[in-house]
């Protein structure tokens, strides 16, 4: 069964710009689109991104949008999150899945959710 991991979380100031990855690794279907999600705390995981499994098409949530990039390499079996002109509400932990998407900004996870990775944004 395949894994996905996420990595590229730090610390970064207002402005600032970091670069995110989900790296598949194992046996896994290239088939379905990927997505982003984050969670803050004390807050419900909420949609982020998703690119489509040819990368033909990018969707995101209207708070990242002309901000965020999202990206994928099948051949590579990595998807990216390229996040510019960070704001500390952006601060959350990061998760990546193949998704199902029901809507425009609304996804369905596939598999489990990994470990996620910690964007940090001060102020």
């Amino acid at each position: 069964q395949g894994q996905l991991v996420e990595s590229g979380g730090g610390l970064v100031q207002t402005g600032g710009s970091l670069r995110l990855s989900c790296a598949a690794s194992g046996r896994t279907c290239s088939n379905y689109a990927r997505g982003w999600c984050r969670q803050a705390p004390g807050n419900e995981r909420e949609f982020v991104a998703a690119v489509s499994w040819n990368g033909g098409n990018t969707y995101y949530t209207d708070s990242v949008k002309g901000r965020f990039t999202i990206s994928r390499s099948n051949a590579e079996k990595t998807v990216y999150l390229q996040m510019s002109s960070l704001k500390p509400e952006d601060s959350a932990v990061y998760y990546c899945n193949a998704v199902l998407m029901r809507g425009p900004t609304e996804a369905s996870p596939v598999d489990a959710w990994g470990q996620g990775t910690l964007v940090t944004v001060s102020s």
